[in-house]
């Protein structure tokens, strides 16, 4: 590519329509001069052969994407990353680029825009295979065409009644081999100690031993018999992750039966799947994060999860469960607070959408979840921490409650424990674990717990 033909992707930032443009910042690795390789980048994702042979016309202006910042972060290695191979001569320069991409080019089309940005032109462009996302704006003139979430955070609050603390999740375990009525008990169980809500596993489908058709019409009863008893609000999340022509008759039948709420895996089942359930939906949507991890685990490599994070709220989640802090996850607490902040930053007129940040969760993580989060709002979704505690779900979900007030209070766990039988349990039982998460808050709504 001509010096002359390489100019036509960049850009002053300043002087470009801020509406008419996306705002894309990639990690690159190049070979050679790395102004000649972003300049092939952008000329791959958007015009690439920008005029007919024969013709004087040239397509850059309306349609190529823009360089409008080029940082050189290191300069001469040997090979890439990753064991991809060598450079030639003048080694691998690792750089980070900002690009303004014309979203006419795609439109307010989910599947569209990611065949440009993380498509064919960016994974293989001419002598950068080292190529990861790291993150996407929009303008407001982008955003104005998607609905996103219904409810959205304030949504959530009010539908519950739950107000100045995390809302408390729990996932039904065993996770998958129960039938209705043992799954079903279980659930109630948790809302009696002091869930808000109870939800299947991200992998419990509509299985011959445990359907979602029995499964929603007995959870649904339980939910109901729990806010009575409670005198709370209660909400079950129901699995409806499935072939994308049954989305629509599974929200109906589950929301029919009861389900309040309803799970779906975002990027199995797609975003375009989800933003035509969000069309159809009438209860809030909350997101699971299968098949996320190989695209944004490796550090130079793929998308950043905040990228996902940010998609999903623009489809129309209204809770977006994520990896959460701690070992187990395989997530820095940069990267966890990164998705928190794309779920909760201003993004137009689209509602925020509550962050869940989630992964071996109990009672004794929650305050370092909080701080770390460093808001009331966001979802603590324990598994084992509720439904594996000594006492049973009720005792496990009291437990949770119990550590909140201490938050609150300011008293220590320990101090709280010694008032509190659950709450001494669950420290007994899983504080071995203490080091790795955490999530949940204070509440109006106090349920039925000690």
């Amino acid at each position: 590519m001509q010096d002359s033909d390489c100019s036509g992707f960049f850009a002053d930032a300043d002087a470009l329509d801020q509406d008419a443009y996306l705002h894309l910042d990639y990690y690159l690795e190049c070979s050679g001069d790395p102004r000649v390789a972003v300049a092939h980048f952008c000329a791959e994702q958007s015009t690439a052969q920008w005029r007919r042979v024969g013709c004087s016309e040239d397509l850059r202006p309306r349609f190529a994407a823009r360089v409008i910042d080029l940082t050189l972060l290191e300069s001469g290695w040997p090979e890439f990353s990753y064991g991809i191979g060598g450079a030639r001569a003048g080694g691998v320069q690792a750089c980070r680029v900002t690009i303004a991409h014309p979203h006419g080019n795609f439109g307010p089309r989910l599947p569209n825009l990611l065949s440009a940005v993380c498509g064919e032109g960016t994974f293989f462009s001419p002598g950068a295979p080292v190529v990861k996302l790291l993150d996407i704006r929009f303008p407001d003139a982008y955003l104005a065409e998607f609905e996103g979430p219904r409810f959205g955070v304030e949504g959530l609050r009010d539908l519950l009644q739950v107000y100045d603390r995390p809302i408390f999740f729990g996932v039904i375990k065993p996770n998958i081999g129960l039938p209705p009525e043992s799954f079903s008990d279980l659930g109630y169980e948790g809302w009696l100690g002091g869930l808000d809500i109870a939800k299947d596993d991200e992998m419990l489908a509509d299985t011959p031993w445990c359907p979602l058709d029995q499964r929603s019409a007995l959870l649904g009863a339980a939910r109901r018999r729990a806010e009575q008893e409670t005198g709370c609000r209660k909400m079950y999340l129901a699995n409806i992750t499935d072939e994308v022509d049954r989305l629509l008759d599974l929200h109906d039948l589950a929301v029919a039966n009861g389900a309040n709420a309803l799970l779906v895996n975002a990027m199995p089942v797609g975003l375009s799947a989800v933003r035509m359930l969000r069309r159809h939906a009438r209860v809030p949507l909350i997101a699971h994060f299968p098949f996320i991890a190989p695209f944004s685990r490796l550090a130079h490599f793929g998308v950043h999860s905040r990228v996902f994070a940010k998609l999903q709220r623009l489809a129309g989640f209204d809770a977006i469960i994520m990896p959460g802090f701690g070992e187990r996850m395989h997530t820095s607490d940069e990267e966890v607070r990164a998705n928190v902040d794309a779920c909760l930053a201003p993004m137009g007129a689209i509602k925020r959408s509550l962050p869940v940040p989630g992964g071996s969760d109990w009672a004794g993580t929650l305050s370092k979840v909080f701080e770390k989060v460093g808001t009331v709002d966001f979802g603590f979704v324990p598994g084992r921490g509720v439904f594996g505690h000594p006492m049973g779900p009720r005792g496990g979900a009291a437990s949770i409650r119990q550590a909140w007030e201490a938050i609150a209070a300011g008293v220590s766990l320990q101090e709280q424990a010694v008032r509190h039988e659950e709450l001494r349990a669950a420290i007994e039982t899983f504080g071995h674990a203490a080091t790795a998460h955490s999530s949940e808050s204070d509440g109006t709504c106090t349920g039925g717990q000690s």
